[in-house]
């Protein structure tokens, strides 16, 4: 190995290898997964820790429905579109500084949202609090790239944050029902500043600094530009088509507009001497995949934590301490199922192809249970089968599409790969969230109008809300079914993945 492997490898706390294979995980690598596994939970939570305090918070600071979800859209417009800016930024100045400089700014906005005396601070709050996670995420997920670099345990590492990126939005339920009902909305906003300042002391003692040697490239401001308001456009149009439709000229002209934008940010980075995005990332194979996949499991896996939970307490009546209990066994189903695909045995003997093609349909069989659903079901015929299920394929999706989407890229880009993969998560999300939402509505209208000669009764009112939950959960499986595809059709064959991985572990140590 040479002085400068050696240099690299001791600063990430990773033994050089010896002649008998690789070294065990020291005890400073698990501290680290920890401390980044902290920050991961606090921003992936809050995409749904706020959206069970939404009614109270409207009713503190008198807020209309058509404001509402400018809560929930602040946030993820902010976040979806600086993460590339984000991954950049830590690829030029070093994922350790990007980490801590985004958990203080990221704790900073969250106290600013708590103690936000009017509507307008809460927004302005919400979208500062997706700017600085856009640039905490990929330093994270970059950080465990390269601290576990050459360990034997980096599958082991990547389920564990695979499970964490998968669970969080099921944690941020149960915990933001517990504080809402036991202390107040503020708390799903200044937990967030507990959480920072337990990784931000973990981040300052053990992250090993990662500077790239030699100059710092020139900043891609074309792509930049590009970049931001082409995924901009794109998760705006998403967004306001849930309220004013997908006809609506704006949505369209936005939509549009993102589209357009996007096409020049791609023929922007063929040309600049150093992109935001270089091509070569989305390219290979593997990663290339690892995204796709990730943005189609995104778009389906909203349904669950947004319209089970409208069911659970709209319909079954469940209070937000006991909705977000009825998530508990989703989340040790995606630790599970997180820990094992994550696990080298799994990864050598199945394969990415395998893993998330057979996880991806596990999700789809757990989503098509939904569709059972009455207005009396009970919890452990109807909900817990179907969270088991959806829980075992998250964990394999997201473990190993996490894991995958860095391979083979150097050091000094795991940054920008890593943004790229929250940002095919983050605008999946969004565009789940629009589309499911725009079925939803049309499937009740539907089953109104077919039923007008009943009058809109009770029980006529709760069939059309089963009728729009049973067509989200269909669509949901269907697009849980096309990543399943995607990953059998586009994934190389296990032996191919495996030798990538070892070959992913000899760069990320040679920076």
């Amino acid at each position: 190995m040479s002085d400068r492997a050696r240099t690299a490898a001791s600063q990430t706390h990773v033994p050089a290898t010896g002649p008998d294979g690789p070294p065990g995980t020291s005890r400073a690598q698990w501290l680290i997964l920890g401390v980044i596994s902290i920050a991961q939970l606090m921003v992936v939570l809050d995409a749904t820790i706020v959206n069970i305090a939404l009614p109270a918070a409207q009713a503190d600071l008198t807020f209309d429905d058509a404001q509402r979800q400018w809560v929930v859209t602040a946030y993820s417009l902010a976040f979806g579109s600086l993460l590339l800016i984000g991954g950049r930024l830590n690829d030029m100045f070093g994922s350790k500084l990007g980490f801590l400089v985004g958990l203080v700014g990221f704790a900073a906005a969250s106290a600013l949202g708590g103690w936000a005396p009017n509507f307008e601070i809460l927004i302005v709050a919400r979208a500062a609090q997706g700017a600085f996670g856009a640039l905490l995420a990929p330093a994270a997920l970059a950080m465990l790239t390269v601290s576990f670099a050459h360990s034997p345990d980096r599958g082991k590492a990547f389920g564990i944050f695979g499970a964490v990126a998968g669970s969080g939005a099921a944690i941020g339920l149960l915990l933001g029902g517990a504080l809402t009902e036991y202390l107040s909305w503020r708390w799903c906003l200044y937990v967030n500043v507990l959480f920072a300042v337990v990784a931000l002391l973990g981040g300052l003692r053990l992250l090993p600094a990662n500077e790239r040697e030699g100059g710092r490239p020139s900043f891609d401001w074309p792509g930049s530009i590009l970049a931001v308001t082409g995924i901009f456009f794109v998760v705006y149009g998403f967004a306001r088509s849930e309220t004013e439709g997908w006809s609506e000229t704006f949505t369209l002209v936005s939509l549009i507009a993102g589209v357009v934008l996007l096409a020049g940010f791609v023929v922007a980075e063929r040309t600049v001497k150093h992109p935001l995005l270089p091509l070569r990332i989305l390219l290979d194979r593997v990663r290339g995949t690892s995204y796709l996949v990730m943005l189609t499991a995104a778009i389906g896996m909203f349904a669950v934590f947004l319209f089970v939970t409208f069911y659970v307490q709209q319909v079954l009546g469940y209070s937000p301490v006991k909705s977000g209990f009825a998530f508990l066994p989703m989340v040790v189903a995606i630790g599970v199922s997180a820990q094992f695909n994550g696990s080298p045995a799994f990864q050598t003997r199945i394969g990415s192809r395998l893993q998330i093609g057979i996880g991806s349909l596990l999700a789809a069989a757990g989503m098509l249970t939904f569709t059972r659903f009455e207005a009396d079901s009970s919890y452990i015929a109807a909900l817990l089968p179907g969270l088991v299920l959806v829980g075992l394929g998250l964990g394999s999706v997201f473990a190993v599409a996490m894991g995958s989407s860095t391979i083979g890229v150097e050091a000094h880009q795991a940054g920008v790969a890593s943004a790229t993969v929250n940002t095919s998560q983050q605008v999946g999300g969004s565009i789940g969230v629009a589309l499911l939402s725009s079925v939803s509505a049309s499937a009740a209208t539907d089953y109104l109008a077919s039923h007008a000669a009943e009058g809109v009764t009770p029980l006529v009112a709760v069939q059309a809300q089963l009728a729009a939950y049973d067509a989200v959960f269909v669509w949901s499986a269907v697009f849980f079914v096309i990543t399943s595809v995607l990953a059998f059709l586009l994934y190389p064959a296990r032996k191919v993945t495996a030798a990538l991985a070892e070959a992913n572990d000899q760069v990320a140590v040679h920076m």
